[in-house]
């Protein structure tokens, strides 16, 4: 039974004890699936993401003559184990100029860019294409780097659908600018070995083009650390979970204990008073015990650098609480950043989100997704740029009717305040498949393994409460 287009979160009346398991990382398992297809013999993925885009990415591997063996995983309904048989660097099969061989990514921006530098390690003709978005994310950097090595891409706008004359190794260098997309670099480094390219990285900044930009990206230092770490002659590779979606349930853990109307700040300060045991109220006591009987956190929480996201729970959500004023999307947070701004409208001071540029170019813009659906929440926003600041909100901050865009994060990040705030409805809901399709069967599962909450079909006139097993985006 498929999800459906209207629902409303029901906002958690008391703390939970839970342990949620989140699904395999996006970025790791569609990185490790090209490595595998690049391997020499069997790699084996465990806790892979099986989701929109990784199912676009496994696919699209299929179709090119890759045998591929997709096993359950009975720990995680979101997850499978995934053996490849790679090749070595080749590609088993292509089209022609008369019948290119066609690829279909979704709008998957990870498969798009991977698999643009993959195919021209093959030998004959592919077509690349997506769904209108996809064919509105850019591409143009990442193509001209492959045309300085010596590959031909046909393409009227330089995005997608592309045209790719694949012809093995081409020796050679190439410079790509990362300013807006760290996939461009991380596609070229994949196949960098096998295609024997030589890749140089730059971003332009305010100050200028940074020519060390490889080394600062996140996004490109996770991609180094994979290709390193990963099994070149086959093997078995664990994939972590996946922090930006991990992130929504670190913020649950803070938004279920929160009082109705208490700011951020007000309760870790509670925290921090009633653990000192000097002046504290019984009101700062019970928040304080509120929140240590809330044990709502991540099983499985990812123990390596490799995802700036993995950053959220230390770094974000208490730091918010007092001294965190500016989250940049360059250093700081990843996906996660989204989370972080449904958070900040309950700090005690203003937050500047900054470097915001290559949000607008993701699944959906999300800088202006952001600011229009806080703002029907009653949030106080200011766009400036490539920049939001988000002022204290507790006190108007209500529900409302949010578009979602078709995009994962929007609903998900807005589904989390929903835990909180009364009112929320989501709109197309089942736009998670592109990366955790059962987030809504965590939310309602009861304890330990989920929160829950009720969820209801908001669709018709009397709305009714949705069972755990209708809530399985597909």
């Amino acid at each position: 039974m498929p999800l459906p287009e209207l629902i409303e979160i029901v906002p958690l009346e008391r703390p939970v004890s839970a342990s949620i398991a989140i699904p395999g990382s996006k970025s790791i398992t569609n990185r490790a699936l090209i490595l595998a297809a690049l391997a020499e013999g069997e790699a084996t993925l465990k806790g892979a993401l099986w989701s929109e885009d990784t199912q676009a990415m496994v696919e699209c591997l299929q179709r090119l003559g890759f045998e591929i063996a997709v096993e359950e995983d009975p720990a995680e309904a979101s997850n499978r184990r995934i053996t490849v048989i790679g090749l070595g660097g080749v590609i088993p099969k292509a089209g022609t100029d008369a019948e290119p061989l066609e690829l279909f990514v979704q709008n998957a921006g990870t498969a798009a860019r991977f698999l643009t530098a993959f195919l021209c390690l093959g030998k004959g003709v592919y077509r690349l294409s997506g769904i209108d978005r996809m064919h509105e994310r850019p591409q143009a950097e990442l193509f001209a780097a492959l045309r300085e090595l010596g590959y031909r891409l046909d393409s009227e706008t330089d995005r997608l659908p592309v045209t790719i004359h694949g012809v093995g190794p081409l020796p050679g260098e190439c410079r790509v600018s990362i300013e807006k997309s760290s996939q461009f670099a991380s596609a070229l480094l994949l196949c960098a070995k096998p295609g024997e390219w030589r890749v140089e990285i730059d971003e332009y900044t305010d100050e200028g083009v940074d020519t060390d930009a490889g080394s600062n990206s996140p996004y490109v230092a996770m991609t180094e650390k994979l290709i390193a770490a990963f099994p070149k002659d086959g093997g078995t590779f664990h994939i972590e979970p996946d922090a930006s979606s991990g992130s929504y349930f670190q913020l649950a853990a803070w938004i279920a204990n929160c009082l109705p109307g208490a700011g951020l700040a007000d309760v870790f300060q509670s925290a921090k008073d009633a653990a000192s045991g000097d002046g504290v109220s019984d009101e700062a006591r019970r928040m304080a015990s509120d929140r240590a009987r809330l044990k709502a956190s991540v099983a499985g929480w990812p123990d390596t650098d490799w995802q700036i996201d993995a950053r959220f729970p230390d770094f974000r959500l208490y730091g918010l609480a007092t001294d965190i004023h500016e989250i940049s999307r360059q250093t700081d947070l990843g996906d996660s950043i989204l989370t972080a701004m449904v958070m900040a409208p309950f700090a005690s001071h203003p937050v500047r989100f900054t470097h915001l540029g290559r949000l607008r170019l993701q699944e959906c813009e999300r800088v202006t997704a952001m600011r229009t659906e806080l703002s029907k929440c009653g949030v106080e926003v200011v766009e400036d740029g490539d920049t939001l600041i988000i002022e204290p909100s507790v006190a108007q901050i209500h529900g409302a009717e949010i578009e979602t865009y078709n995009d994962h994060r929007i609903a998900m990040c807005f589904a989390t305040l929903g835990l909180k705030v009364p009112g929320i409805k989501i709109k197309n809901p089942a736009c998670v498949k592109k990366t955790f399709p059962n987030f809504f069967q965590k939310l309602a599962v009861p304890p330990p393994n989920g929160l829950g909450v009720g969820i209801l079909d908001a669709t018709g006139e009397t709305a009714r409460t949705l069972a755990a097993e209708d809530l399985f985006a597909d």
